[in-house]
């Protein structure tokens, strides 16, 4: 099995090297990850300035680039041959609910899905300092064994979206397959003042949870158990789609 391996912290970041020591066991592993942190980037591509590879010492590559760029430059120019699929992470805290939306982690997942591979996001609970990156590792090595057994069949237009929670192997409570929750608002930013008296803003906390009831993965790390959750990327609200044609009659008669 080849796997390609990227993450949102950074090529030196806890849980990516201990992610690599358990998946390099029995796979052959390829690391492409930002030179630093890029957490919350999101899908976003690097377009106004080249990205440079580097090699690390223990082999990694690293880009001066985000999660997205790495996944996407690995696929389609560094890589003589394509990988089976894309694992994202051991993410430094969980991405649940919303988090999806902004997490760099999800999004290098997702940017092997776009270029037609299955992948997973994995991220440990716990944050700020997050200590079982082998306990998710573990549950990373699992999965691809099923996957790779043919037991869990993978679509290519699907991506796994695993929170591990931040305790010991054996404290685990089981493996539970959930949807999304949500959070309330986020906070407001928090205003300061730079040395030269200039106006800064720093982004507020997130929001606490909303919807977080039985069936999310809010509720799945909260009671010990790991979430995994299958996430597509079609954003269309299908439901809506009548509505909005009857909303848009009226203006069938106008000209461009």
């Amino acid at each position: 099995m080849k796997i390609l391996v990227s993450n949102d912290d950074g090529y030196r970041a806890a849980g990516i090297v201990c992610l690599v020591n358990k998946l390099k066991t029995f796979a052959d592993i390829t690391v492409v990850a930002p030179d630093r942190n890029r957490s919350g980037a999101s899908n976003s591509l690097t377009l106004e300035y080249p990205l440079r590879a580097h090699t690390a010492d223990n082999g990694f590559l690293y880009v001066d680039g985000t999660p997205t760029d790495c996944v996407h430059l690995a696929i389609t120019g560094l890589l003589e041959e394509l990988p089976d699929i894309v694992v994202s992470g051991i993410n430094e805290g969980a991405n649940l609910g919303d988090d999806v939306i902004y997490s760099g982690t999800v999004a290098a997942a997702m940017e092997g899905r776009f270029l037609g591979l299955p992948a997973i996001a994995v991220s440990l609970a716990g944050y700020p300092n997050p200590t079982h990156y082998d306990t998710a590792a573990r549950i990373v090595e699992i999965l691809l064994n099923h996957l790779h057994e043919g037991n869990l069949p993978l679509p290519v237009d699907t991506i796994l979206n695993v929170n591990v929670p931040n305790v010991p192997f054996a404290a685990l409570q089981g493996i539970q397959v959930t949807r999304l929750g949500s959070r309330h608002r986020a906070a407001p930013v928090v205003k300061d003042q730079d040395p030269r008296g200039r106006d800064i803003y720093w982004v507020g906390a997130p929001g606490k949870e909303q919807d977080a009831g039985v069936g999310t993965d809010f509720h799945a790390i909260r009671n010990g158990f790991v979430s995994v959750t299958p996430l597509h990327v079609d954003l269309t609200r299908y439901s809506a789609m009548d509505v909005t044609r009857t909303w848009l009659k009226a203006f069938e008669t106008l000209k461009p």
